[in-house]
C-alpha cells in the first residue's frame, strides 16, 4: 500500500524554526522529522510514499536525491498553490498514480500507531473511508469525532469553537479528535472538486459522514501533533524520557562532537553537533540544533535553539523561547517565552 504524506504547510507556529525550513525537515533528536515518519510506514508494510509539497519543497528533494527516504522510495508532488488538504490529497494522488485504497497521513504529526491495525478496520468495515482517532481532554485544537459503538462516525467537527462542544461525547466517554491518519479510497478521490482550495475535514469527512461511509479506530498509541514549540520540544524529550520505546536513538555521533564544559549542567536535553556549551552553564528540557554556543553562566531551560544560535553569558531563556538560526541572545539578556527574531 502506498502513503501520501501531506508536507506543503508554512509551519508558522514554529516559527522562527521555520523561516527557511520546513517543520517536517526539523530534526527530532538530530533526525529529520521526515524519517521518524517514513521509518514507521516502512515497518508496517508502507511500500512508498508521495509526498505532497508547498512550501520550500526543494529541501525534501536536497536532502534526499537518491529518490528515498530510509527504506522507502519516494515520489514527489509540488502544488502549484495551496489547494487545501482534500485537494492536496487528490493532486498527490494523481501526481503519483495512487489509486485504490491508500493511506494518508499528516506530516506533523509522529505517532506509533499500527497502520496495519487501520487497515484492516477498513477491511471490514466497508467504510468509504476509516480515520484514526485520539482520546483528549480538550478538542478544540483538533478535529472531534463522535461514533457510535460500531465505530462508525456520527459527527466530524473541525476544530469545534469551545470545549462545549464535548457535549456531543456519551457521559463517561473522552473526546475523540482526528488523528491525521486516514485510510481511503478512489470514491473519496471522486468527491473532491478539482479547480480550487478543498479541505477534507471541513468539506469531505462531513459528506462522507451524511452518506455513512465513515468509519473510526480509537487508538491509544503514541500520538503528538509536532505543530507548537511545546510540542515540538516534547517530540525530543518523549524519545530522550523513553516514552516512545520503538524510537530509539542509535547515532551518538552528535554528542560526542559537542564540547561540553565540565562544569556545565547538563539535564535532559539534546545536544547537536558542534555545540560548545561553557562553564557553569546549564541546559535542561531543551534542544540546542547544530553548532550552537552556550556561553559560561548561560541558562537554558525549556527552550529551542535553531543552528548556529549563541546564548551570551549569563543570559537566560525559559518558558519556550525559540531562538532562530545564527541569533545570538546578548550576555545578561533574560528572556521568557520570547522568539527571536519575531515570528
Amino acid at each position: 500500500m502506498k502513503a501520501i504524506l501531506l508536507l506543503g504547510g508554512f509551519g508558522t507556529r514554529l516559527r522562527p524554526l521555520t523561516n527557511d525550513t520546513p517543520k517536517q525537515m526539523l530534526p527530532v533528536c538530530g533526525r529529520p522529522m521526515i524519517e521518524w515518519v517514513c521509518d514507521h510506514l516502512a515497518r508496517h508494510g508502507v511500500s512508498g510514499v508521495v509526498l505532497s509539497l508547498g512550501y520550500r519543497a526543494e529541501a525534501f528533494t536536497a536532502a534526499y536525491p537518491c529518490g528515498r527516504i530510509g527504506q522507502l522510495s519516494y515520489e514527489i508532488a509540488v502544488e502549484p498553490e495551496p489547494r487545501g488538504t482534500a485537494g492536496a490529497v487528490r493532486f498527490a494522488a494523481e501526481a503519483g498514480a495512487v489509486t485504490g485504497t491508500f493511506l494518508v497521513l499528516n506530516g506533523d504529526v509522529l505517532t506509533d500507531l499500527d497502520v496495519r491495525v487501520l487497515t484492516s478496520v477498513h477491511e471490514t468495515s466497508g467504510a468509504e473511508a476509516t480515520i484514526a482517532l485520539q482520546s483528549v481532554d480538550d478538542p478544540t485544537p483538533y478535529g472531534l469525532v463522535v461514533t457510535d459503538q460500531s465505530g462508525r462516525v456520527l459527527s466530524f467537527s473541525e476544530k469545534p469553537e469551545s470545549p462545549s462542544a464535548s457535549a456531543a461525547v456519551p457521559e463517561g466517554g473522552r473526546p475523540t479528535v482526528n488523528a491525521g491518519t486516514y485510510v481511503l479510497t478512489s470514491r473519496v478521490l471522486d468527491r473532491i472538486a478539482p479547480g480550487r482550495p478543498v479541505s477534507i475535514e471541513r468539506e469531505i469527512f462531513p459528506q462522507v459522514v451524511a452518506d455513512g461511509a465513515l468509519a473510526a479506530l480509537v487508538s491509544d498509541a503514541y500520538w503528538l501533533d509536532t505543530g507548537t514549540p511545546q510540542q515540538y520540544l516534547a517530540a525530543n524529550l518523549d524519545i530522550l524520557e523513553g516514552r516512545r520505546p520503538n524510537a530509539r536513538v542509535v547515532d551518538g555521533s552528535a554528542a560526542r562532537s559537542a564540547v561540553i564544559h565540565p562544569d556545565a549542567r547538563i539535564g535532559m536535553a539534546v545536544i547537536g553537533r558542534e555545540c560548545e556549551v561553557g562553564p557553569d552553564a546549564v541546559v535542561q528540557r531543551s534542544v540546542l540544533a547544530d553548532g550552537c554556543r552556550i556561553e559560561a553562566d548561560a541558562v537554558v531551560v525549556d527552550s529551542v535553539l535553531g543552528p548556529g544560535a549563541v546564548v551570551g553569558a549569563a543570559a537566560v531563556l525559559t518558558g519556550y523561547s525559540v531562538i532562530g538560526a545564527g541569533e545570538l541572545v546578548p550576555p545578561g539578556a533574560r528572556l521568557h517565552g520570547v522568539r527571536q527574531p519575531a515570528a
